[in-house]
């Protein structure tokens, strides 16, 4: 058994959790089509098809696949591209950034650091304070409202 650390938002510390492994056969059988495309099979989902775009409530996006916390509501923006965004992670423990040179491109990808699930990926062209955008495919992630974390 393999652990980690991460942050937890609704306690608000550092815990230690079993890294969860998968195959792909059974993430296959967990999610929907659309969800184990994205996060296991790296796809994207289309521009503007995100309903996470019509949140503005507090609360925390957590992965699809595991539930880890990513990423707080405050730091979501609009950034003009169709895919949620979000200028910082809850936590750099809870992803990991690696090089990522599909399509003929030099991109940094973003995955879930306890599932692996991937998410998206990460720019240098976001606002202050960090001037980040994870751009985020909302597929791999679900919402859960401040009052019930």
């Amino acid at each position: 058994m393999t652990t980690i650390r991460i942050y937890d938002a609704r306690q608000d510390k550092v815990v230690t959790v079993e890294k969860i492994e998968r195959s792909e056969a059974e993430w296959e059988k967990m999610l929907t089509k659309a969800q184990h495309e994205i996060t296991t099979r790296k796809g994207t989902e289309t521009p503007g098809t995100c309903l996470f775009e019509q949140i503005h409530e507090a609360g925390i996006f957590r992965c699809v696949r595991c539930g880890t916390d990513l990423f707080r509501s405050s730091t979501k923006f609009d950034s003009g591209t169709g895919w949620p965004s979000y200028y910082e992670p809850v936590s750099p423990l809870n992803i990991v950034e690696l090089p990522d040179t599909s399509l003929g491109l030099v991109r940094t990808e973003v995955l879930c650091a306890r599932c692996s699930a991937h998410l998206g990926h990460v720019f240098d062209d976001g606002p202050p304070p960090t001037g980040s955008r994870y751009c985020i495919n909302g597929l791999a992630l679900k919402f859960v409202p401040q009052d019930k974390l």
